[in-house]
């Protein structure tokens, strides 16, 4: 039975109002209320007593399909807080209930395929960082970190899932949000802990703010901010505003320990024996100040991870395997600097893997937030010895600091240090500035030089980039220039390929149709990277001609054609018994990607490539076949075929992979991954079942197997249960 209301008072009940930009048009403005009461959080607003007091916020702009015009549906989002907790509802009314979309249950799945709405809070007001927290009709929690409005730096070589760049999907806060459905629509109630956020306190606060919502059904997506069409919510320079808040300090406390059961077994042992062992451990975690946090890890276990995905290298320079550990994740984007994908000066994964294979991590801390305008990160971590392996102990640290200017410009440092902790005293160090200049709203210059110093190394040690970008009315321009010296070695980062020059440029237009020929947009554009060594030798060569339709209904097709050139200095393997010899080859290649629409329960995406390689020609086939049946099962089977027919050989390689979840409720789920890889002759399986609590902690359980090639065949079974225990109450 819903309570009714007694006590009730809320100030700034004033509708949202208006104030110019520096661009010259206005920006929507709306103030915020300050409640004594807190509003039941059930997904009911239309009920609720508190949250028909406050205005609402209404006027939402279609950015999508016909970009400028009203909503075609009405949304009413209000917003409320008090000294410890942070609230917003949203009714979204629709005219056709019965065709919301939901695509999946799970926690953190992507809203992009559903009808859902999200928001963004700039909780410093400097236009760059955010959180963004968002729903659909199921009440799912979906939450990220938004660093430097979402861009990392450009990088046109792979799209790394996962890789830190300005946008981390996989930071998980503890909040909660409740949504109902009915003739109206749908609703939903955010109740956000004010401790989980990071901001500066005092009266008279503002925030920066933005509302998106997508109208699934009729491919619509609508904002508060009228967006460039070449931008989304993560555009905080150009967000609204939230005033008026009075915010003391939260206070933040928590203890987060964990206990583990293993039982493993190698079937290649004779006997077959079976082994069991228990680990505990745990994160502190302490709010020095609300913009200021300190964590510690002591014994720091990942066990309930998704294992990584299988890849085959069919070319000499290095795999990149994204970053999927929460500890790591968490305010990542602030430790990032380098070119993400290509030249990262902090890789996390060298923290705990070494070759693949784990490496115990016995503890460390981070201190991570920011003082007034600037930026603070510091990390160090100790990971243990592994015999078998010939590792010894290291101690892994970096210094991060970046001063936020006015006009979306910056300037940073940092230090990286890998110290051997046995006998050898092996060392590595890193250094690096890096800096952005905004001008305007448009285009930015931006760039890093770093240098780093390893014993009985010498020569060039340095690494540099300088990039130019300009984003606006649908065009997208980038210039830059990238060095690698043969000497430079960041141990503590990842580096795509070693020793290079390299120019690059990128022309893309957004181009809105407006419904012609069924379409809502294209997207012709141009792109060339080119690598040179030190010797002037041209080790690639890439020149990218394509364009993208995107179809109203959801269907999108790019079609391409690739000009390349690979320079091989030295004879490699492309695959066991299979030779490239040096030289250089120059080839045409085309490529055809189809994605159909992945709101559907059944839907495709599939790239095909055709063309000649390494003085012989290539066929590249992949794709992923999506299979939902209602909002609780999603499973997608992918599968990748490579057949390279040279002048000396001729082979085929195949990937297969298997992802299968149920959805209890948002969380509660069952996960598995089968994979196969041709090459390694490696079948595996990962098996997961979690039950989450708070943020990322809860009830796993977890089996592996992996079988085949060079790998024994073994299995573990892991039971790990976490719990995030509260020791500065409400």
């Amino acid at each position: 039975m819903r309570l009714s209301l007694t006590v009730f008072c809320i100030f700034y009940v004033t509708p949202f109002t208006y104030s110019q930009m520096a661009t010259g048009k206005v920006v929507p403005t709306t103030p915020a209320n300050r409640i004594e009461v807190d509003p039941i959080i059930d997904g009911n607003v239309l009920s609720d007593e508190i949250w028909q007091q406050i205005q609402p916020v209404t006027n939402l702009i279609q950015n999508q399909p016909n970009r400028g015009q009203p909503s075609s549906e009405k949304t009413e989002i209000r917003i409320s807080y008090t000294d410890k907790m942070f609230y917003l509802s949203v009714i979204c009314y629709d005219s056709q209930p019965e065709k919301l979309v939901v695509s999946d249950a799970r926690r953190d799945a992507s809203l992009e395929n559903t009808d859902a709405f999200l928001f963004i809070l700039d909780t410093y007001n400097d236009g760059q960082n955010g959180f963004v927290f968002g729903t659909n009709s199921l009440g799912v929690q979906y939450d990220a970190q938004v660093d430097n409005e979402g861009q990392g730096n450009f990088n046109q070589n792979r799209q790394a899932g996962g890789t830190i760049g300005g946008f981390n999907i996989n930071w998980d806060a503890s909040w909660d949000v409740q949504a109902e459905t009915g003739s109206y629509g749908w609703s939903a109630e955010f109740a956000i802990p004010l401790r989980t956020l990071r901001f500066a306190p005092g009266d008279g606060k503002t925030w920066g703010l933005n509302f998106q919502r997508t109208i699934r059904k009729t491919n619509e997506i609508d904002y508060w901010v009228e967006m460039p069409i070449e931008f989304d919510i993560k555009r905080l320079s150009l967000a609204g505003k939230l005033t008026g808040l009075n915010l003391k300090s939260p206070g933040n406390l928590k203890l987060i320990p964990y206990g583990l059961m293993r039982v493993y077994r190698d079937v290649n042992d004779e006997p077959i024996d079976t082994d069991m062992d228990y680990e505990f451990g745990g994160d502190i975690k302490y709010s020095i100040t609300p913009s200021l946090t300190l964590d510690l890890t002591y014994n720091t276990d990942f066990a309930q991870v998704e294992v990584d995905d299988q890849q085959v290298n069919l070319d000499r320079f290095n795999l990149f395997f994204p970053e999927k550990r929460p500890f790591f994740l968490e305010n990542a984007g602030i430790f990032s600097v380098g070119s993400p994908g290509e030249v990262d000066l902090f890789f996390s994964r060298r923290i705990g893997i070494s070759d693949g294979l784990p490496v115990p991590i016995i503890g460390g801390a981070r201190l991570s937030g920011k003082i007034k305008n600037t930026n603070l990160a510091m990390l160090t971590m100790f990971t243990d010895d592994v015999d078998s392996a010939g590792i010894e102990q290291n101690n892994f640290s970096i210094v991060r600091v970046n001063q936020q200017l006015s006009q979306r410009s910056s300037i940073g440092a940092a230090f990286l240090n890998r110290e051997g902790l046995g006998d050898s005293n092996r060392y590595n160090r890193t250094y690096a500035m890096d800096g952005k200049l905004g001008i305007g709203k448009k285009a930015t210059v931006s760039g890093f030089y770093s240098q780093t110093q390893t014993p009985d190394l010498t020569g060039r040690e340095h690494a540099y980039k300088l990039q130019a970008q300009y984003e606006w009315n649908g065009l997208n321009v980038n210039l830059a220039y990238t060095e690698v010296g043969e000497s430079f070695n960041p141990e503590m980062g990842f580096l795509f390929r070693n020793a290079f020059r390299k120019p690059e440029f990128l022309v893309l237009k957004k181009v809105r149709m407006n419904g012609k020929l069924g379409l809502l947009e294209i997207r012709p554009h141009i792109s060339y990277r080119g690598y040179w060594n030190f010797d002037n030798f041209q080790e690639s060569g890439f020149l990218h001609i394509d364009n993208h339709w995107d179809f109203l209904q959801g269907l999108e097709i790019h079609t391409g054609v690739n000009i390349t050139t690979e320079g091989v200095v030295d004879d490699f393997a492309i695959n066991p018994g299979d030779t490239v010899r040096a030289g250089t080859y120059n080839h045409v290649e085309g490529q055809v990607l189809i994605i159909t629409n992945a709101s559907k329960p059944l839907y495709l995406n599939t790239r095909s490539v055709i063309g000649g390689a390494f003085g012989g020609i290539k066929y590249q086939n992949s794709g992923t076949l999506g299979i939902r049946i209602g909002d609780n099962f999603n499973s997608e089977l992918t599968y990748s075929n490579n057949d390279f027919n040279l002048d000396e050989s001729h082979f085929t390689t195949h990937v297969f992979a298997g992802r299968v979840s149920y959805s209890f409720t948002p969380s509660i789920y069952l996960q598995s991954l089968v994979q196969y890889n041709s090459v390694a002759d490696l079948w595996s399986v990962n098996a997961r079942f979690g039950w989450l609590q708070q943020a990322n902690a809860g009830l796993f359980i977890v089996y592996n197997q992996v079988n085949g090639g060079n790998n024994p065949v073994n299995r573990n079974f892991i039971i790990k249960y976490s719990r995030v225990i509260d020791l500065v109450r409400r």
